[in-house]
């Protein structure tokens, strides 16, 4: 069997999906509780392993594995349906890649059993942001070295799954608080796999009362001096930043930005049509602007993800940078066409087009994306770039 006949039949099972995740993703807005169901549902119909290798029992897509396009494919597809849920898989699969590219054989055999046949959740975290003067939240994780292991002590944000994940790769460094985005060096970042069964892992579910993305659970996640045995550390030190798998990572974000473009776009034209709006000029404008865009956007995945599959490192590293910039605002863009055409009912509930506009308004926000240009624009100059667009 081909790739492309492997990805065929991945994208018909989880187009069977779709309409239950679209139905179910207003009630898990409202209620700020994690798509627990949906996962469930991909790991009945064999889709919650996509990074894993065929070796493992997954499917063995995405940029390490030779079949990236289909792995993205599916991202905007779940994005369609709720952008709160594409956030949550496409941090299993980025989490699930992360053990793929530096695990050990050990670890892989141990970790991918239970994602293939208990349908365990993945997560990756790093989110420590400094905290403003005078607030009561304080965010950051002190590392310390222990006898066969590291000792965690502190709190993370932005926290994504944490009300449901099995298992969680802390991005920590033993130089001092700040996860990988505000550290002080690329080469003490380390990847700790912990078990959120451990009892020094508590939830605080306080803060996590967003605008958007309210299903993603990101709750703040303390660990009261939790042990992470050897065995758990993934990679060496400093792998993270100089692997530089954020490159594989912001790509991928753009594909659910465009699935949230793909969305508005078939529900613009399809109010359109109802309403007997087509020979409106500045309908016909918007709509045009719509397809455009969207055709934009998958134009550059596909050439994103064909320089992976490829093994052209740095040249997808490049190009996939500007082709989560250019997408953010292509979907962006959509949003506000397909509102313009419908009105303001398209923002009154049930209408999918409000939570889009909230969710997709908060997603974006995931990597700054004045770092991200800056980036592209030092490539551009020929100077170094930071590819992790941690810093400038």
């Amino acid at each position: 069997m081909t790739a492309i006949d492997i990805g065929s039949g991945v994208l018909e099972r989880l187009t069977a999906l779709i309409p239950s995740f679209a139905r179910r993703a207003g009630e898990y807005d409202r209620a700020g509780a994690f798509p627990a169901d949906d996962f469930g549902d991909l790991h009945a119909a064999g889709l919650n392993a996509p990074t894993v290798p065929a070796s493992y029992g997954g499917l063995g897509l995405g940029p390490c594995q030779g079949d990236t396009g289909t792995l993205w494919t599916m991202t905007s597809r779940i994005a369609g349906a709720d952008l709160a849920l594409a956030r949550c898989w496409e941090g299993h699969a980025n989490s699930l890649l992360l053990l793929d590219e530096f695990g050990t054989r050990e670890q892989k055999q141990r970790w991918f059993s239970g994602v293939v046949g208990m349908g365990d959740i993945w997560v990756t975290w790093s989110g420590e942001p400094p905290a403003r003067s005078g607030s009561a939240q304080r965010f950051g994780t002190t590392v310390t070295r222990g006898d066969g292991g590291w000792i965690v002590h502190g709190a993370k944000a932005f926290a994504t799954s944490a009300t449901h994940a099995d298992w969680a790769i802390l991005l920590v460094d033993p130089a001092g608080p700040g996860g990988a985005r505000h550290t002080g060096s690329r080469d003490t970042v380390l990847m700790l796999a912990c078990e959120m069964a451990d009892p020094s892992v508590s939830l605080d579910l306080s803060w996590w009362d967003p605008i958007g993305m309210r299903a993603t659970a990101s709750h703040v996640v303390r660990f009261d001096d939790t042990f992470i045995p050897d065995a758990q550390q993934i990679g060496p030190p400093g792998v993270y930043l100089t692997g530089d798998v954020q490159a594989m990572f912001a790509p991928h974000y753009a594909a659910s930005f465009l699935g949230a473009a793909e969305a508005v776009s078939v529900f613009a034209v399809e109010h359109v049509q109802a309403h007997h709006k087509e020979n409106d000029p500045y309908v016909q404008h918007r709509v045009g602007a719509m397809a455009v865009g969207v055709e934009t956007g998958r134009l550059w995945l596909r050439h994103v993800a064909a320089l992976w599959d490829a093994g052209r490192r740095e040249e997808a590293r490049a190009a996939g940078a500007r082709a989560r910039q250019l997408v953010e605002h292509l979907a962006l863009a959509a949003v506000d066409h397909c509102v313009r055409v419908c009105g303001a009912r398209c923002l009154i509930r049930p209408s999918p087009v409000e939570r889009i506009l909230r969710d997709l308004s908060f997603y974006v926000r995931h990597d700054n994306a004045d770092h991200i240009l800056a980036a592209i624009g030092r490539a551009e100059l020929g100077l170094p770039y930071d590819g992790s667009f941690a810093k400038p």
